[in-house]
């Protein structure tokens, strides 16, 4: 495999751009996907994060077949769901949305599930899901007054961002941190080096500059 394979990563999300920089994995292409997020009929949450996954990383596909230097690149994609139970809960945009949420989290126990999926150079596909579980402290409501505030919740599941203030929210996280942060790095990285893709090669040039 090339060390020059291209990669294009189907979420505009400045999360998963900075994951993956912190894997020494840089998109040669970032491609934001629009596909409906709205959960199925009694959907389990990571049944609707691997169905996301693969619609996004689908979409891409699709989106490429007109540009010639992309037809062989590696396409990941990749959704991340917070629910509780099977209540799956709301990328809050709305402030009504995230304090619902967070006033559901407040002291208790919740799972993000993130599905990951990759489509190879040579067209197969390939997926991951990641389970983490997090339980929130009680919060307090000056506190979730200023979070609020804050504005930190604007688009994210769960109406949370584990990697800036609610950071101080996490009681307790068993799993992969950054899965809650929106893309699991261990997976990630092991799914393309399974596949082939030149992970490492920057991290060599990098030693020898």
């Amino acid at each position: 495999m090339s060390a020059f394979q291209k990669l294009v990563l189907a979420s505009g999300s400045p999360r998963r751009i900075e994951l993956l920089q912190q894997a020494g994995i840089e998109p040669d292409r970032v491609l934001p996907t629009d596909v409906d997020e709205t959960p199925l009929k009694a959907e389990h949450p990571r049944s609707l994060a691997k169905r996301l996954s693969k619609a996004k990383a689908e979409k891409a596909l699709a989106s490429l077949k007109s540009e010639p230097d992309f037809t062989s690149a590696f396409i990941l994609a990749a959704d991340t769901v917070v629910a509780v139970g099977r209540r799956i809960l709301p990328k809050a945009e709305l402030i009504d949305e995230a304090s619902n949420c967070l006033r559901l989290l407040s002291g208790r126990s919740h799972r993000v599930y993130s599905g990951v999926c990759l489509i190879t150079a040579d067209g197969k596909l390939r997926q991951r899901l990641v389970e983490t579980r997090v339980r929130f402290k009680r919060l307090g409501r000056e506190e979730l007054e200023s979070y609020l505030a804050s504005g930190e919740w604007r688009g994210k599941a769960g109406g949370y961002a584990v990697q800036g203030l609610a950071g101080t929210f996490v009681v307790k996280l068993v799993g992969s941190y950054t899965n809650v942060v929106g893309l699991p790095l261990h997976e990630t990285v092991g799914l393309l080096t399974a596949e082939g893709f030149p992970v490492h090669f920057k991290w060599l040039s990098g030693r020898q500059a």
